[in-house]
């Protein structure tokens, strides 16, 4: 069985898969079974599309056919706890063992307001199995298994569009929820679909409803995107299909702002953008990262060059005439939490991805080796991101130049080898002295703790000391130096 992030080889296929009947656990099963003496429940949506592409489900949810709500309820209780606040939309989520099912019932949905949410949901137990996958935004989430049969069920061609690799509408009640135009962009980057052409032209025609979307639920698809993609560039791609980009106007200014051939033969900034997200997501450093953490590069990576689309100029170079960008990327710190906060990222993302743009070309602004001092305040400059962070970012700068083929630069490997020596690649140095070091010198806590405390920290940095040790006897000779004269010192014994 592939992990999470692998798929088949072979697009045009679906691989051999074992029974789904064999990922589901042993509570469900129960669960299932009783479900099944008086109605008729289903596994539906993304469990039977990842099974069917070789992938271990990982969440379960349940369309119970048959019974309605109070049936539904009676029989799940005795399971585990329930919790029922979808009730207005036929759904009931049950925690057994420390896992979590959700179980709906089929359910008529008209169109009542702007939205995502502007919806009069009708439960309906009764409804037909076409009637129901209907509403489901594509027709390869509008699959279902029968646990009784063991069976797949497939009325609107979903295995088809898996087998071909496609994304297709499930009807066109798809345009009634706009939010679906973004589940498009990240299931096309998370599995590797093109969308199907009637598709695109649909998610045009509601461009327009981007601004009716809440923007926790425009986070949580870009979220999706940022951490499981495996394929961003696709995703990317389909948001400038679909004339969607344009709802993102950092990205979209990127869209055909010129590169230098020599250096970029890609093409444009945005062109080298979608290189620069596909060559993050074939790291293996990336792929084993916890999901934050790869969720906080990719957006690094896709927005580390937005500065360009402000800076970018003819200048002469050497006697030619060359495009060049000169310091796009503290311009694009700006655009980059401009973007973040548009997109309702988090501002740990934000704290995150700015520094890491900021300092992208610190590789290519440093001359030769960089010395231990630039190298600690780099760390401090980044944080909370990292250099190892900062190094990942620029390898996917550089491997985003097809058919540019280069071996990482040399001062990408002498400040990994630099930070790697000063024991901060994975974190920024921490003040080694603190107040109580002060206090312990005789100094009472005022007005001149900040400023001193800064001082010596910036000469830890500048390599002054680097041990507790050697940091109180630097104190000292400060302290020695100036006399103890500063306002604010007393000894203890005043």
């Amino acid at each position: 069985m592939p992990s999470a992030n692998q798929h088949p080889d072979k697009p045009s296929e679906l691989p051999p898969v074992p029974p789904l009947s064999r990922f589901l656990p042993d509570a469900l099963v129960r669960i299932l079974q009783k479900l099944g003496e008086s109605g008729r429940p289903l596994l539906v949506g993304g469990c039977v599309r990842d099974w069917l592409l070789g992938l271990k489900p990982e969440e379960f949810d349940i369309e119970v056919f048959g019974l309605d709500y109070p049936a539904l309820l009676k029989v799940l209780r005795p399971f585990g706890a329930t919790d029922i606040v979808g009730k207005h939309f036929g759904v009931v989520k049950i925690r057994v063992n420390g896992d979590s099912f959700d179980f709906s019932l089929p359910r008529r949905e008209v169109k009542t307001g702007k939205g995502h949410r502007g919806f009069d949901v009708q439960p309906d137990p009764h409804l037909p199995l076409e009637r129901a996958a209907r509403r489901r935004d594509f027709t390869l989430n509008a699959i279902s298994w029968d646990p009784r049969d063991e069976a797949v069920l497939d009325p609107l061609g979903g295995v088809r569009d898996l087998r071909e690799r496609r994304l297709r509408h499930a009807s066109e009640a798809f345009a009634e929820d706009p939010l679906r135009v973004l589940r498009a962009f990240q299931l096309a980057a998370r599995f590797q679909l093109t969308l199907a052409p009637e598709t695109v032209g649909l998610c045009r025609s509601i461009r327009d409803t981007f601004n009716d979307l809440p923007r926790e639920r425009i986070w949580g698809e870009w979220e999706k995107w940022a951490a499981r993609s495996i394929s961003p560039g696709r995703g990317l791609e389909v948001l400038r299909d679909t004339g969607w980009l344009a709802c993102f106007p950092e990205l979209q200014a990127l869209d055909g702002v010129p590169q230098d051939p020599e250096w970029h033969p890609e093409g444009d900034v945005f062109r080298h953008t979608l290189h620069c997200v596909d060559s993050l997501a074939a790291m293996e450093e990336w792929r084993v990262a916890p999901p934050a953490k790869r969720r906080d590069l990719m957006l690094a990576v896709l927005v580390h060059d937005l500065g360009k689309a402000v800076t970018t100029e003819q200048a002469e170079k050497g006697g030619v005439l060359r495009w060049v960008s000169p310091r796009h990327e503290m311009e694009g710190g700006k655009l980059a939490a401009a973007f973040l906060e548009r997109i309702g990222a988090p501002k740990t993302t934000r704290a995150f991805v700015v520094p890491l743009v900021e300092n992208h070309l610190f590789h290519i602004h440093t001359q030769g080796t960089p010395s231990a001092s630039a190298i600690r305040r780099l760390a401090r400059r980044l944080a909370p991101a990292a250099i190892e962070d900062l190094c990942l970012v620029m390898l996917a700068d550089l491997r985003g130049r097809p058919p540019r083929k280069e071996e990482p630069p040399p001062g990408i490997e002498s400040l990994r080898e630099g930070a790697h020596r000063l024991a901060i690649e994975a974190s920024a140095p921490k003040p080694i002295l603190q107040g109580r070091h002060l206090i312990a010198e005789g100094l009472s806590p005022g007005p001149e703790f900040k400023p001193l405390l800064e001082s010596l920290f910036e000469a830890q940095l500048d390599g002054a000391f680097s041990t507790e040790e050697e940091g109180i006897a630097h104190l000292r000779r400060h302290l020695k130096d100036r006399g103890n004269s500063s306002p604010g010192a007393r000894s203890h014994g005043d």
